[in-house]
């Protein structure tokens, strides 16, 4: 099942839970938002009468998880782009909930902040229930489901810190979409192609099967340091060729389109604008 939430009518109007079937989107019999629906019981009625995605605004299929959790240097090759040791224990950071906005919202940044915006492809995983100190063996079966993601980040404000959490948690610095892949359709997540493309140029790819930490280990590994809740999102790290370790380095500029694709879910789209 691919499960998406958009807006009624405008980008001012309500949430509406819907599922996708190939071009069409399918409202879900239900008042309220992912979160609500996702720990209220789930109902599965949908409607029989379609809208067709264009004629929709998507929005962020999960809009208020309790927890990002991000995970850095969880592919080899990234952290060899980095000069950086690779870790032997996942390497665990946040990014704040305000970060987080839909499928064509724009990324939006001060110049007065942040000159150096990069990109990151991720598979971002959605908690479906409560998790406390699971095993790997069973880690998948506490996944909801899966969606694209891009951990945008201010590198000189990051760098520059210290530490990472300012410059990954501004606002609308953690797009995600375009809708949700159920676990159950998508069971095997170490089995995807993963990529960026700036402008239309490939600056990302490889594939989920190269992660240090798989998504049953990170779940199992986090889940016995913290509470996962329902809605919780893992961000589970990138591949090389971001921006900052390029020669010369490549940011994101005002009015880019930054896509990440991932195999099996879609293809999420972002532009980026720059306040003077």
């Amino acid at each position: 099942m691919k499960l998406a939430q958009f807006y009624t009518d405008n980008a001012d109007a309500k949430l509406q839970l819907g599922i996708v079937k190939e071009n069409e989107i399918f409202p879900l019999a239900f008042k309220g938002d992912f979160q609500a629906w996702l720990t209220g019981g789930r109902p599965p009625a949908s409607s029989d009468s379609g809208r067709a995605l264009d004629s929709i605004k998507l929005a962020a299929p999960v809009n208020r998880p309790g927890k990002i959790i991000a995970i850095g240097l969880n592919y080899a090759d990234h952290a060899a782009e980095g000069k950086i040791q690779k870790p032997t224990e996942p390497l665990i950071f946040a990014k704040f909930p305000n970060t987080v906005t839909g499928p064509d919202s724009d990324i939006i940044w001060s110049a007065e902040i942040t000159e150096k915006v990069d990109f990151e492809a991720e598979l971002a995983v959605v908690i479906g229930e409560k998790t406390v100190n699971c095993q790997p063996e069973t880690a998948l079966s506490k996944v909801f489901g899966y969606t694209c993601g891009n951990d945008v980040s201010a590198r000189d404000l990051q760098f520059g810190d210290k530490q990472w959490v300012r410059g990954k948690s501004l606002d609308s610095f953690c797009p995600l979409g375009p809708w949700i892949v159920t676990s159950d359709e998508l069971k095997e997540p170490q089995t995807l192609a993963i990529r960026s493309r700036l402008n239309g140029q490939i600056m990302q790819q490889s594939n989920t099967c190269n992660m240090i930490f798989p998504v049953a280990e990170l779940v199992s590994y986090l889940s016995r340091h913290f509470t996962l809740e329902a809605g919780d999102i893992i961000m589970s790290g990138t591949p090389s060729g971001v921006g900052v370790f390029r020669e010369p380095p490549i940011f994101m500029q005002d009015n880019d389109l930054i896509e990440i694709e991932i195999e099996g879910i879609g293809v999420l789209k972002n532009r980026c604008r720059v306040l003077a």
